[in-house]
């Protein structure tokens, strides 16, 4: 085998240029990733909790808790698909990275696959996006103060609003 000359090492260099920017890709994945992952956790939380006095409700307030313990379900399974989504995003762009190293080593012509892989990544980066956004409609429009628990009376006595 012959040494490396420094003819290959800067083809080993502009590979590594050509890599970078999936690879930052990758690290807000991995951000979004971590979001995600919270954000499951505590919605299965807020789900064992309801659990327990969901089996001790009666009337109105069992009927309240079956529709929270729904929505719950409903945030879970979009979360999850949010993280498939996701995750298949990531590893597409580490097949993006790993055949852009091949192809310029090896000289393969991989272009069009390349490319191909990228779009497929953002794209199913965009539809965890989405999911997402989905998501934390459904939570913000469950997170309604109920209006029996709300007052519209002012306290004259203490001078608030």
């Amino acid at each position: 085998m012959l040494p490396p000359t420094p003819e290959d090492a800067s083809i080993v260099a502009r590979i590594i240029g050509q890599a970078v920017a999936p690879v930052f890709l990758l690290a807000g994945i991995g951000a979004f990733l971590n979001t995600l992952t919270g954000r499951l956790a505590r919605i299965v939380d807020r789900g064992r909790a309801i659990e327990p006095l969901l089996l001790e409700a009666q009337g109105a307030q069992h009927d309240r808790l079956v529709r929270e313990i729904n929505i719950v379900d409903r945030r879970m399974g979009l979360v999850s698909w949010a993280i498939t989504l996701t995750v298949t995003s990531a590893v597409l762009v580490c097949a993006v990275v790993g055949l852009l190293f091949a192809a310029a080593l090896i000289d393969l012509h991989a272009g069009t696959a390349i490319a191909l892989m990228f779009i497929l990544a953002m794209a199913t980066l965009a539809a965890g996006f989405f999911v997402f956004l989905i998501e934390t409609r459904i939570a913000a429009r469950a997170i309604r103060v109920r209006k029996s628990l709300l007052t519209h009376e002012v306290d004259e006595a203490s001078g608030d609003d």
